[in-house]
């Protein structure tokens, strides 16, 4: 069950759909070249922000990686895969450990 703070789960899945969600928003981008195409840019970037926050829920580290892909040229940076990777190791940090059993 979620903790409603904390978002989903953190599953080995779930951590690694959002990694090929976010790899795949900075291939496409560096598909599109560094000036975009009208909206298409900005497609993808609206798409793998809700895309993350579907699979990893929200994070206040997603708002300036997105605010970021953005600026023309700088979404040439792979941000979403940084982005990704930071909310992981943020929420397994924050995460509760696991219960453990001690036999009596």
């Amino acid at each position: 069950m979620p903790h409603l703070l904390l978002g989903p789960v953190l599953t080995r899945w779930r951590i690694a759909l959002a990694l090929a969600v976010a790899a795949a928003a900075d291939a496409g981008q560096l598909l599109v070249g560094p000036l975009g195409w009208i909206f298409i840019d900005q497609a993808i970037d609206v798409l793998a922000m809700a895309l993350t926050m579907a699979i990893l829920g929200f994070h206040p580290l997603l708002l300036p990686s997105f605010v970021i892909e953005l600026i023309p040229v700088a979404d040439m940076l792979p941000t979403w895969t940084g982005c990704v990777v930071a909310v992981i190791a943020l929420k397994k940090r924050q995460s509760p450990p696991p219960p453990t059993d001690i036999a009596v």
